[in-house]
């Protein structure tokens, strides 16, 4: 006889009778109740025996009866199934589902986690045109399929796909719409070429490959001559680019005269074009030929049930939707559909279970938790299936899914404050930040708040706390987790090292290594002289960002922090070691008010602040045994260090 444990519709094979003892079901059951943060008490609560007889029981005791382990599964929301020798099988374990979107293969033979909750608040929301806006590999494609999947009137009996899931559960009211509609489904995920010319022959051919998955519409009665012979066009490649701005409408119209019923329709990675055009040079011609294109085709459109669109940016001040009154846009910020865009905590704890390994879940929760959809914390799902198919090894999978121009293009352009905050964060500190989900490509590098915008609903930062105020939202942004502090090192980090050459870094940290003022001085006035203009260069605000971001890019030898309290005062820069045996690093800065003082003194006066205000009293008290201090003064693109070396035995 077989044990099987059900949770939330997936399937936990334990193991034969054979091989498995009543003792190893009790250590799963116990494993998946400290998941649930419950403890003895609350199952003794939930059977109604005493947590005496619930301590018994995990503490293996005695052999516990078949009826008392279901009713503990019972009790965590699972169910302890009994099979007979007649009916004894073994379900062995699904296959994580790397790369797999297609929503037939995925829920048939890999690990699902359902969303197909999902269509039931679609159709209970009854909104003509919604957008969905998530960073990459957080499950817009498969949930798009799965929509697609559900609803579209197909020869196959698309329905065995979702008996065993929870929108069948949910009633006939529900169930009445699998199968019933036209579908019109298109992905511009590749659409990605140098050319405007290259790019509108790419979607010519993605729109001719679906007017060719309804062939029905060419022999139909119901379409009329001019509708078929604009359907022959757009078929064979031949519409012009205005003619194939109207292809979604004419193709609705087509489908809910043939069918009866209004047609949805679907579009993923609707954004893609749009960026490619700011990157490649052919932003204009890209904005004017979308607008146009999803326009005529979802205002307005008589013959339309609903449309749907994922993306990673909103876009709306393109104008692209400014006319479309019938879109409903869902952001990271929005509490709505939050659930099923990633993992959520229970999912995972499922998960862990399914595959054995319970006892990894906190170490998840420390690599791939943190990101916060509306009022939902979230998982980044790519980077749980990777872990788990990687035989549970902590790293970063979510930093090679993608290209990311945009980012390298926006962060070599941004203020010297931005880049002084982007290195904050990668400390492991917060930036207050208003944010607009529906920030367009050319704003990306007029302000801050477009830049964190941009990094927010890209999946690079989390929001902490966020509050609506006049309409906009002011939020607290920061690191998600142990892989983004990684991605945000390697993919932020280096997107600036063409303004500062790696190999000017390597000086730099290797005279603060060495205690050698003179060789800190030389390589910050050359990089000065390489970077900085006059105008930049006017206060000690510029500097301090200026000095914090070099010290940002050491290595993980040291903790950067900056004006932190320590002593009698806050110094301006702080290298704490990792390891007690390097040194640890003071920096004072001090910015001349004119061309006439006298940097050398200003530099002596910074080191002097360093020594009177006590600030190597923290590195002290935490075992750094030696301390470098520097005093740094600046006057436009000129710079004096000055040094001295501390121990925790002398001040």
């Amino acid at each position: 006889m077989d044990y099987v444990v059900i949770t939330d519709d997936m399937t936990f094979t334990i193991e034969a009778i054979a091989k498995m003892t009543n003792d190893d079901i009790i250590d799963r059951l116990v494993a998946y109740r400290n998941l649930l943060h419950k403890t003895s008490q609350d199952i003794a609560d939930a059977i109604g025996i005493s947590v005496t007889e619930v301590e018994r029981m995990e503490s293996k005791q005695e052999i516990t009866p078949i009826p008392m382990l279901k009713q503990y599964a019972d009790s965590l929301g699972m169910e302890l199934r009994f099979e007979t020798s007649a009916d004894k099988r073994i379900t062995k374990r699904r296959p994580l589902p790397i790369g797999v979107t297609d929503f037939r293969t995925l829920s048939s033979k890999f690990s699902y986690v359902d969303k197909t909750l999902l269509i039931k608040e679609i159709l209970e929301q009854e909104t003509t045109v919604t957008l969905f806006t998530r960073p990459r590999r957080f499950g817009k494609t498969s949930n798009m399929d799965m929509l697609r999947v559900f609803f579209e009137k197909t020869e196959d009996d698309t329905s065995v796909y979702f008996k065993d899931k929870k929108i069948w559960r949910c009633g006939e009211d529900y169930r009445k719409h699998q199968g019933q509609y036209p579908v019109i489904f298109l992905t511009f995920k590749d659409v990605k070429y140098a050319t405007w010319e290259d790019n509108i022959n790419c979607l010519k051919f993605i729109l001719a490959t679906e007017f060719n998955r309804h062939q029905e519409l060419f022999e139909s009665d119901k379409c009329d001559k001019f509708e078929k012979r604009y359907y022959k066009k757009v078929a064979y490649g031949e519409a012009t680019e205005i003619e194939l701005a109207q292809a979604l409408l004419f193709l609705s119209r087509m489908l809910a005269k043939h069918h009866g019923k209004k047609a949805f329709i679907m579009i993923d990675e609707y954004d893609t074009p749009i960026q490619q055009g700011h990157m490649r040079g052919y932003y204009d011609q890209a904005v004017t030929f979308m607008r146009n294109f999803l326009s005529i085709g979802l205002k307005d459109n008589h013959y339309l049930a609903y449309g749907f669109l994922t993306g990673i940016l909103r876009v709306a001040k393109e104008s692209i939707f400014s006319s479309l009154n019938n879109v409903k846009v869902n952001s990271v910020l929005d509490d709505q559909y939050s659930e099923f865009f990633g993992f959520t905590p229970e999912e995972v704890q499922q998960l862990v279970v399914y595959y054995g390994v319970p006892e990894k879940y906190e170490e998840i929760c420390e690599w791939y938790d943190g990101y916060r959809f509306g009022q939902t914390d979230i998982f980044n799902p790519w980077s749980v299936i990777g872990y788990l198919d990687n035989q549970c090894k902590p790293q970063a999978y979510w930093v090679s899914t993608a290209k990311n121009d945009v980012i390298g293009e926006i962060l070599t352009k941004v203020s010297n404050e931005t880049r002084k905050e982007l290195h904050m964060l990668l400390q492991g500190q917060s930036v207050c930040t208003q944010v607009d989900t529906s920030v367009i490509y050319p704003e990306l590098q007029d302000d801050s708040a477009s830049v964190y915008s941009f990094l927010l609903v890209s999946g690079y930062l989390k929001v902490v706390k966020k509050h609506l105020i006049n309409g906009e939202y002011i939020c607290e942004v920061a690191i998600p987790n142990i892989e983004l502090f990684s991605v945000f090192r390697k993919e932020i980090l280096s997107k600036m090292k063409h303004v500062i050459p790696p190999s000017t870094v390597m000086k730099i940290h290797e005279a603060l290594y060495k205690n050698d003022a003179e060789g800190l001085q030389r390589e910050l006035h050359k990089l000065l002289l390489q970077t900085v203009s006059y105008n930049d260069a006017a206060s000690e605000n510029f500097y301090h960002g200026f000095v914090l971001g070099l010290c940002a890019m050491l290595d993980n030898r040291y903790y950067v922090t900056s004006n932190r309290e320590s002593g009698e005062g806050r110094f301006d820069i702080g290298l704490m070691p990792r390891q007690l045996e390097l040194p640890g690093i003071l920096m004072e800065l001090k910015s001349a008010k004119s061309m006439t003082e006298e940097l050398k003194e200003l530099a002596q006066k910074a080191l002097e602040q360093i020594e009177s205000k006590k600030y190597d009293e923290d590195m002290k008290m935490q075992g750094v045994h030696e301390i470098y201090k520097y005093g740094v003064a600046f006057c436009g693109k000129d710079v004096e260090v000055v040094t001295k070396i501390g121990t925790a035995g002398c001040v």
